[in-house]
């Protein structure tokens, strides 16, 4: 299971919206909205929990649970070891023509 802030934190580390993270992921952005509004854990199905985590894990996003072997105790996100560049897959994807106007100005 992962929790609402370690799936907003996943998402800001690789600096995409929530939108983004629906395409990605093959979710809708309301399921994503509902996703981190959650006040712990997140809440979901399990098919769109796993749709997620394996949007993050081809992001190269790692879920850090509770207990696991870190610097630190609790939970969190971090980059894989071997990262690249979440860009090079991110551009693959689909864009909406919208949120391309609005980081051109236009």
């Amino acid at each position: 299971m992962i929790t609402a802030a370690q799936l907003r934190a996943a998402r800001l580390l690789l600096g995409i919206d929530q939108r983004r993270l629906a395409a990605l992921s093959g979710l809708s952005a309301p399921t994503i909205q509902r996703m981190e509004a959650s006040e712990t854990m997140v809440r979901g199905n399990v098919d769109s929990l796993i749709k997620l985590i394996a949007a993050f894990d081809a992001a190269g996003i790692e879920m850090i649970d509770e207990g696991a072997v870190s610097n630190s105790q609790g939970r969190g996100v971090r980059l894989k070891l071997n990262w690249r560049p979440a860009e090079a897959d991110l551009d693959r994807q689909p864009e909406h023509k919208a949120s391309r106007r609005t980081r051109s100005g236009a």
